[in-house]
């Protein structure tokens, strides 16, 4: 298998996260992206992924943990 990364955002709940949650299964090196860090750091623990604050709105997007 190729080394594959998935980008998810708005991966710390509902659909996002049910994506992320798959993705991993699947094999992929997860990032979960939201604008809430403490969801996406609980998120991203839960499912042993790296996590990222973002905020997909915000025309000059700052990409931070």
């Amino acid at each position: 298998m190729s080394n594959r990364t998935a980008l998810v955002t708005g991966g710390a709940g509902g659909i996002g996260l049910a994506i992320a949650t798959r993705l991993k299964a699947d094999g992929f090196t997860v990032v979960i992206a939201d604008r809430n860090a403490e969801a996406a750091r609980k998120a991203a623990a839960a499912i042993s992924a790296d996590w990222h604050v973002l905020d997909i709105a915000d025309e000059a997007p700052s990409f931070r943990r």
